[in-house]
């Protein structure tokens, strides 16, 4: 395919999360898609692979974070592969904290479906915004926070 279809499948896949129409994302993406999204301390990261995997990290990212990009992302192609830089703003939604994620997925397209997303976040601003507020009180076993106490 050419790498503006290469583009416009991307941008469709987009407009469909957007836009919740689960059948049209799944009809943009291969069977053994695999999305990749970094980091250990938030709710999506981890290896998402199949069009249930998809469908599940999707899911999850509706039930717990709400976000906007305040402006249209931007597209850069080369033969099958798009990235697509853009920025995101929102909260998570089980600790109400904003975050402002500056993003870029790369994304490899073959016989017109999506077949992997690569994402590079800030996982950092991630993670804090999905910290639950620690306890203020110390722990009986931590001593340090015992003697500063004291």
């Amino acid at each position: 395919m050419s790498t503006e279809k290469n583009v416009q499948t991307v941008k469709d896949f987009f407009a469909a999360i957007g836009g919740g129409d689960r059948e049209g994302v799944l009809a943009l993406v291969a069977e053994d898609i695999e999305w990749i999204i970094p980091g250990e301390d938030w709710p999506l990261a981890g290896t998402h692979r199949g069009h249930a995997g998809l469908a599940d990290v999707i899911q999850k990212a509706s039930e717990q974070i709400e976000m906007t990009s305040p402006e249209p992302p931007e597209y850069v192609a080369q033969g099958d592969r798009v990235l697509v830089l853009g920025v995101a703003t929102g909260k998570i939604n089980a600790t109400n904290k904003p975050f402002r994620d500056d993003w870029v997925f790369a994304i490899t397209v073959r016989n017109g479906k999506v077949t992997k997303i690569r994402e590079y976040i800030d996982t950092q601003a991630l993670a804090r915004a999905s910290e639950m507020d620690a306890n203020p009180t110390p722990s009986p076993t931590d001593t340090g926070a015992a003697q500063r106490a004291s």
